[in-house]
């Protein structure tokens, strides 16, 4: 592996790098990340220095975490690292009340919600993911990076690609879009949030809340959208993703042993406010899920705008 830039960070608690960084993977054939188990955590964005990759090592149980980057990101990415583990998450108001959720909390109390400080990184995936399957929307964002991004820097270049900047994302074609099945609702609002990026990236500085009612301001961005950003690059631990098609059922039967409507999951996690988020985490990492008897959410191609799902 070639040099790159190195630093050795020492956590105040276990680290599992596959928990801890797993929610930055869109899907098994993301372009951006690569898990490789012992192997590490490898990573590619684009910073405000410019693109980047980071590969991350944990040697247990001494909990040192070995970062090495390369690119003009490098040392943006790695002053990063901190972060992006967790550390300036803060749990301790957490009180777990339901036995599923004292359950998980003692098999990942090491578990801390991540903070990537990169905005339009976190939104844009999280905008291609609405109203489709898991499946239609990493294969469309899949494309598109590969498509429009650029080799990552350093040794997973032949595997890793960097997203597209504000201005790539801004200018790809509409055609280029519905060729990777995102529809013209989706693709306008990727193209609405990159041509304001410079200003999306700001509300890291600010309180989470206010964070997400500026994040929701951007056309064709909801409520489910800027959760789901706000979980990864603000390390917000109370932005639930309400909205989405598996989220509140989920939660429902792991709690009460039946699913719930976002109404009820509201209430329910009315306990943990503060914590909401940390709870869904921790719920998903030991493997919560209601049985999938039912049919499954079709794939489907182009939706009119106001479609029912998630936003």
């Amino acid at each position: 592996m070639t040099a790159g830039r190195v630093r050795v960070w020492r956590a105040d608690r276990p680290i599992n790098l596959q928990a801890q960084l797993m929610p930055f993977r869109r899907g098994s054939g993301d372009p951006t990340s690569w898990s490789g188990g012992a192997a590490g955590f490898a990573r590619a964005a684009q910073t405000p220095d410019g693109a980047g990759t980071i590969h991350l090592v944990c040697r247990s149980p001494e909990s040192v975490v070995e970062a090495r980057a390369w690119g003009p990101g490098a040392g943006w990415l790695l002053d990063s690292v901190p972060d992006l583990l967790g550390a300036a998450d803060d749990p301790s108001g957490f009180r777990p009340c339901h036995p599923p959720v004292r359950d998980a909390w003692r098999r990942f109390a090491h578990w801390r919600v991540p903070r990537s400080r990169l905005v339009l990184d976190a939104l844009v995936p999280a905008i291609i993911e609405q109203k489709v399957t898991g499946h239609e929307a990493f294969a469309g964002y899949r494309r598109l990076v590969r498509r429009f991004g650029e080799p990552a820097p350093g040794p997973f270049g032949d595997r890793l690609f960097a997203p597209p900047t504000g201005r790539g994302w801004a200018t790809i074609p509409s055609w280029e879009f519905l060729r990777a099945s995102v529809d013209p609702a989706r693709s306008r609002a990727v193209v609405g949030a990159a041509k304001v990026a410079g200003r999306l990236e700001e509300v890291v500085d600010l309180p989470p809340l206010e964070a997400r009612r500026r994040l929701v301001t951007v056309p064709g961005v909801g409520v489910w959208t800027a959760a789901e950003a706000a979980q990864r690059a603000l390390g917000d631990a109370d932005a639930v993703s309400f909205g989405d098609f598996h989220v509140a059922k989920d939660i429902g039967w792991a709690l009460l042993g039946r699913p719930v409507h976002d109404e009820a999951l509201a209430e329910l996690l009315e306990p943990y406010r503060g914590h909401r988020f940390r709870v869904q985490q921790l719920l998903e990492l030991v493997g919560h899920h209601r049985p999938r008897r039912g049919p499954r959410m079709a794939p489907r191609g182009h939706l009119p705008v106001g479609a029912a799902g998630r936003g």
